[in-house]
């Protein structure tokens, strides 16, 4: 698998990893505050830099969600955070055989 292959990887692991404090009941109403804005920074038109600009527009957007994720990860007991990257990492694991 090469680099993009890998990073493609590492960002649905971080998506489906949101989309699990957002539904589990345990995480404290900061994560999943912080989980949302992230949400709907990347979907809002109003942006730190226009997405008109090929390139750095785009990576604002992925910046600022991935410093909210981070965010949202931290407000996380240690013990949540761990069961739901245990479970997102099981689903994500490729079946051998």
């Amino acid at each position: 698998m090469g680099k993009l292959g890998r990073i493609i990887t590492v960002f649905r692991k971080e998506l489906l990893l949101a989309w699990a404090v957002l539904r589990d009941v345990r995480t404290p109403k900061a994560a999943k505050l912080a989980v949302v804005l992230a949400m709907l920074y990347v979907i809002s038109p109003i942006d730190l830099v226009s997405d008109f600009i090929p390139i750095l527009g785009w990576l604002d957007d992925g910046l600022i969600a991935y410093l909210l994720l981070q965010a949202a990860f931290k407000f996380l007991p240690a013990e949540l955070y761990s069961a739901l990257r245990s479970k997102v990492e099981s689903r994500t694991r490729p079946v051998t055989g």
